[in-house]
């Protein structure tokens, strides 16, 4: 089941979900799942900011590197694969994945952040929205 407004469906969990799944009430969980997936492909510096509060488009950002573009390409794609078959998400849209130096994957209420060192040193977004609360779940 696809929404046809994504923004209207804020109160099932603002996400693309498939027939048959359940969704969840709590975007924390989803954010943390995202991390782990990174954390098992090896994704190092990963940071989750809470963006709740701060824009209306997201309750988390996801930030996390990869060493090279192929491991970048690698993580994103094993989130977008895990996300889908544990939760049923499917990503509204995933972008940067041929370049593999940042590969944005929004599921909406999380937006995942796959950098390469240069990439994320160069975009800063972990100093960008410095002021919203982070946690770091794994250093590089």
């Amino acid at each position: 089941m696809v929404p046809d407004d994504p923004s209207a469906s804020r109160d099932t969990f603002r996400v693309c979900l498939e027939q048959g799944t359940e969704p969840l009430s709590d975007t924390t969980v989803l954010a943390e799942q995202a991390a782990s997936i990174g954390a098992d492909k090896l994704a190092t510096d990963i940071v989750l900011l809470d963006m709740r509060g701060v824009v209306a488009y997201t309750d988390w950002f996801v930030v996390m590197t990869g060493s090279n573009t192929r491991q970048v390409q690698a993580i994103a794609e094993e989130v977008g694969l895990r996300m889908k078959r544990e939760h049923g998400l499917i990503p509204l849209r995933t972008e940067g994945m041929k370049e593999g130096t940042w590969v944005l994957i929004d599921f909406l209420d999380i937006v995942v952040h796959v950098f390469v060192p240069e990439s994320r040193e160069l975009y800063r977004l972990d100093e960008l929205w410095g002021q919203v609360p982070h946690t770091l779940v794994a250093e590089g």
